[in-house]
Parts: C-alpha cells; sequence; structure tokens
C-alpha cells in the first residue's frame, strides 16, 4: 500500500460525527475518516454485538479495549483483547465478529 496525497493532519475521535450500525443483536458505533481511498474508523461495539453479515473486505484493525471474537466462514476462530490486533486481505477469509461485553476497535481499510 502506498498513501499518497494526505497532508499532515491530527483527528480529535471525539469531534467526528457517529453513525449507528445495527447487526443482528446490538449496535456498532462509527466514527469515520475518509483519506482518498483509505478508510479510517474508531469503532464501539456494544455488549451483546453480533455482526449481521460475512464481510469479506480486508481490514487492519486494533482493539483498543474489551475483546471481540472474530469468525471465519471456514469454521477458524480468534479472540482479539485489549492491545492485540489483526490482519486479513480483501477476500481472504470471510469474517464476522461478536462480543459478549463490548470493544472498541480502531481500523483501516
Amino acid at each position: 500500500m502506498r498513501i499518497e496525497n494526505i497532508p499532515f493532519e491530527t483527528t480529535d475521535w471525539a469531534n467526528v460525527a457517529p453513525t449507528t450500525h445495527k447487526g443482528d443483536a446490538g449496535v456498532a458505533t462509527w466514527r469515520t475518516q475518509q483519506f482518498g481511498d483509505i478508510r479510517v474508523r474508531l469503532v464501539d461495539y456494544s455488549p451483546g454485538y453480533a455482526a449481521d453479515h460475512w464481510c469479506s473486505k480486508g481490514h487492519i484493525l486494533f482493539c483498543v479495549d474489551g475483546e471481540m471474537t472474530t469468525d471465519l466462514q471456514d469454521g477458524r476462530s480468534f479472540k482479539l483483547q485489549s492491545g492485540q490486533s489483526y490482519q486479513v486481505a480483501d477476500d481472504d477469509g470471510a469474517h464476522r465478529s461478536h462480543t459478549a461485553r463490548g470493544a472498541r476497535l480502531f481500523i483501516v481499510d
């Protein structure tokens, strides 16, 4: 990946307007910034959140707080806890996530 045409800037995430996305259970609250082709999000998942779809988009994500379990369509499952990250390429491992107690993730895709 090459990052181009993005001038130096800081983001105060508290000032980024949130959007709410319902899951099969619970909600995900996204604060999103778009920099060219790169989307950067700070996402808060409510306790009991469960995704409503399989996702095949690539992501790099970091668990800021809480914990999230990501299930892959091939049957594997991974728990991500505060301080851990994962990365997956586009179309390489359809996945969906759920959390019992909630989580905050920083996501780049």
